[in-house]
This record gives structure tokens, C-alpha cells and sequence, in this order.
């Protein structure tokens, strides 16, 4: 089992950024791909971004790409996201997720998952 622990989200202003980190325990070992997604209110789960646990290779979602960024840190076993020039659509829950081998953009490809946390940007 692997447990993901997200922490970072708050609520800030447009054009402000964020660090959001997630800490893998358990059996991080096991993680290949590690994802964001959120979810806004009234809205269906979405991808953010996904890395490889190597770091071989970043994916974004067109919404975020240019603004956000997706790293890890092996030995700490973190994964991270940076937002950076915030927007009001933005606002959300945001989880992390990660997998065994190598996941995309659907949120059935992982198989493990954080309990979230809120972004909220204002206008």
C-alpha cells in the first residue's frame, strides 16, 4: 500500500502562486507515475499534470501548461506541483495520485490517491 499526503493548498489572489507538495509513504518503492488532478464544485474529477517517478517525463493539461509545474524528489519521496500566475478557475481540490507503472491523464490509472486539498483563487 502506498499512502499520498497532500498540504500546501490556501486561498489567494489572481496571479499569485502556490506550492502544493504530496509525501508518499508505505510502499513509495512501488510509485512509477505520480499525477495531479482537482475538482471543482459541480464539476467532473480533472488531470492537472503527471510525472515519472524518474523524471523521465511531465505531461500538463493545455489548462495549466506554462503555468504549472510537476517535479518529485526521490529521496524525500514528495512529489510537487508549482502554480504560478493563479486564475479564479483554478479554484478547486486538488489530489494527488500516483501509480505502478506508467499512468496518464485518466484518473482510473491510479491506484492510489490523497484526501485533497482546497485551492481557492479570488478575483
Amino acid at each position: 500500500q502506498v499512502q499520498l499526503v497532500e498540504s500546501g493548498g490556501g486561498l489567494v489572489q489572481a496571479g499569485d502562486s502556490l506550492r502544493l507538495s504530496c509525501a508518499a509513504s508505505g510502499r513509495a518503492f512501488s510509485i512509477y507515475t505520480m499525477g495531479w488532478f482537482r475538482q471543482a464544485p459541480g464539476k467532473e474529477r480533472e488531470f492537472v499534470a503527471r510525472v515519472i517517478w524518474t523524471g523521465e517525463g511531465t505531461y500538463y493539461a493545455d489548462s495549466v501548461k506554462g503555468r504549472f509545474t510537476i517535479s518529485r524528489d526521490n529521496a524525500k519521496n514528495t512529489a510537487y506541483l508549482q502554480m504560478n500566475s493563479l486564475k479564479p478557475e483554478d479554484t478547486a481540490v486538488y489530489y494527488c495520485a500516483a501509480a505502478a507503472y506508467s499512468g496518464g491523464t485518466y484518473d482510473f490509472q491510479y491506484g492510489y490517491w490523497g484526501q485533497g486539498t482546497q485551492v481557492t483563487v479570488s478575483s
